[in-house]
């Protein structure tokens, strides 16, 4: 903290902010968060000291929308999105910043293509049902998991960017908006705490970032709250395409660092 200026102090505490804004409104617009702090600090450090904010996040998110999660469809995801964690963890082990954000920012741009690509049809044709936690059928539902789980876990422990991928998942699947939140509340908080041991022994996560995160966790809170009231005045439509935007917004920031 020490050799941080004001202004990049500044940075980072609207980015945890925008944190506590994207678990409880807009989940994928934390990307920009990823993007600031891999911009102040080095990129690998950056995703450990991420790390702990974003579980403070996701902590509030439940706190939040527990109610409304869609627990087969977690069930589901969990034991792909495993294998992408271990995979993840091997490649940190080798891989220097430019690969992690190139990679990250690639398969960001590509799902969200594939997800605009498949939705065009859907998205017209849906009825406006009551906004709860359980999504409609589709088919091809166990390979879709099983691939987006994958990638969720891959690209969350490479740089905290699963939130875009299983953003992506959601509403492939048909997801309404507070079932959508619900669910992913549950989801990241699992996955997130899961990752601090592989996060710690890779030296991601040590004193110095717990120190960095302890000043950076009070701008969460002021960001859930202000997510929490936007979040019932955002129609349907409104909400898919900020999810989107963001991920597209996050995938080029990545690329083009």
């Amino acid at each position: 903290m020490d050799t941080l200026t004001l202004w990049q102090l500044v940075a980072l505490a609207a980015a945890s902010a925008l944190v506590g804004f994207s678990k409880s409104a807009v989940s994928g617009a934390n990307t920009i968060s990823l993007a600031v702090f891999a911009a102040v600090l080095p990129a690998r450090e950056s995703t450990g000291v991420l790390l702990p904010i974003l579980i403070a996040g996701d902590v509030l998110a439940v706190l939040i929308y527990r109610r409304h999660a869609h627990w087969p469809t977690l069930l589901r995801l969990f034991p792909a999105v495993a294998a992408g964690v271990v995979a993840g963890t091997a490649f940190m082990m080798w891989a220097d910043d430019a690969a992690v954000r190139t990679s990250i920012g690639a398969i960001l741009l590509v799902m969200a293509g594939i997800t605009i690509w498949r939705r065009r049809p859907a998205v017209t044709g849906r009825e406006a049902t009551e906004e709860s936690g359980a999504p409609p059928m589709r088919g091809g539902g166990r390979f879709k998991a099983r691939s987006y789980g994958v990638l969720g876990g891959f690209t969350t422990m490479v740089a905290n960017a699963g939130g875009p991928v299983m953003s992506l998942y959601l509403l492939s699947a048909g997801f309404r908006k507070l079932g959508f939140l619900g669910t992913s509340a549950w989801f990241f908080l699992i996955v997130n705490t899961s990752k601090v041991p592989f996060s710690v022994g890779l030296g991601l996560i040590d004193a110095q970032s717990l120190l960095l995160d302890a000043c950076m966790l009070l701008f969460v809170l002021p960001g859930a709250y202000i997510g929490r009231k936007c979040v019932d005045r955002i129609n349907q439509k409104l909400f898919e395409q900020l999810v989107i935007g963001a991920t597209v917004l996050g995938g080029l920031q990545l690329l083009l660092r």
